[in-house]
């Protein structure tokens, strides 16, 4: 398959994002997927934008979007994004109203149609902390995965998507010695994982969910 890996820029006064500095580190052929790279702005519908327009200049199968989480302790593919109804949202680097961050037309929920499960388990099978999370938060990453399903139901039937949060890199938590944090290596060996555990096949019927 071919599939589109998409990562966040630097944000909230960080000089490197974890998740765009793995995604430049990923192999062009993951197993049986042929690789793409994309470097997306962590800003509401911009991020979107420059996704829709790589959608419109080639042929996805897939596409992935990575982020960072700092606070986590292992990489957790998404299982949902929200259409999120709550004015905290507009607080961005554009000060956009409120009516323009939600998708009016859209449902209340996309799930991503990835194997998540399987991700998951792929994740840990090698060795690297994962979990599947059922939050993408509240800002741009749960953005940009609602967006994706929004983009697959409205303008790509067919196109399969998904979200995968990692967590900081050591050099990040110097002066945050209370946050944990995954080396980049390790952080490359679980995504290489997870991408190369994406099939079309439906996804294990598995617990992991949580209780609190």
């Amino acid at each position: 398959m071919k599939i589109l890996v998409t990562a966040f820029d630097p944000f909230g006064g960080e000089k490197m994002n974890p998740a765009l500095e793995a995604v430049k580190q990923l192999d062009d052929t993951i197993g049986d997927h042929s690789i793409t790279k994309l470097e997306i702005p962590t800003v509401f519908h911009e991020s979107k934008e420059v996704i829709s327009k790589a959608l419109a200049e080639n042929d996805f199968d897939v596409v992935l979007a990575i982020g960072q989480a700092g606070g986590r302790f292992e990489i957790t593919p998404e299982r949902i994004g929200i259409n999120i109804d709550d004015a905290r949202i507009a607080d961005n680097k554009e000060n956009q109203p409120i009516d323009e961050v939600i998708q009016k037309d859209g449902p209340p929920a996309y799930f991503s149609n990835l194997p998540v499960k399987k991700m998951t388990e792929a994740i840990q099978n090698a060795g690297v902390p994962g979990r599947l999370s059922n939050t993408a938060g509240t800002f741009v990453c749960n953005h940009v995965l609602y967006q994706l399903g929004y983009l697959a139901d409205k303008s790509y039937p067919g196109l399969r998507f998904g979200f995968i949060h990692v967590p900081f890199i050591p050099e990040q938590t110097i002066n945050k010695p209370d946050k944990p944090s995954m080396s980049i290596h390790t952080i490359v060996k679980g995504l290489t994982a997870a991408i190369k555990a994406i099939d079309t096949l439906e996804d294990k019927k598995v617990a992991l969910g949580e209780t609190h």
